[in-house]
């Protein structure tokens, strides 16, 4: 374990689930203004369209698909590396809540499975 590893405590998973639940009630209510002002349904294309609006809208939109392209490929690999369980509940919650929500969601989790293993293994130097 690294020094990172032992000095995590309890308070930073709280803070991730807290980031997950934030991450999925606030994009929502924003979705929900948009579906609103868009004749009660969810259109996709006009959602893409106002996500490339302008060119800060632009900004935004890719680096969001960067930023979240990268990430998403580091939880895979993260969680295959410490076999954590229920990666497929914060991929999920990425591509069907928010993924400021399944981001955060996975951290949790992780964040639960180091402490796992560091109560198995003890800590190391």
């Amino acid at each position: 374990m690294t020094q990172t590893m032992k000095q995590s405590g309890p308070w930073i998973q709280w803070l991730y689930l807290g980031l997950a639940v934030a991450g999925a009630i606030l994009p929502w209510m924003a979705n929900i203004a948009f579906i609103r002002s868009s004749g009660n349904a969810f259109d996709l294309a006009q959602f893409v369209s106002l996500a490339n609006a302008n060119p800060a809208a632009q900004s935004l939109s890719r680096d969001l698909l960067i930023g979240a392209t990268a990430i998403t490929i580091w939880m895979v690999v993260e969680a295959r590396r410490l076999k954590v369980r229920g990666l497929w509940l914060a991929l999920l919650c990425c591509v069907t809540l928010a993924f400021a929500c399944g981001a955060p969601l996975f951290l949790w989790m992780r964040e639960r499975r180091l402490a796992e293993i560091l109560l198995v293994e003890g800590p190391q130097a």
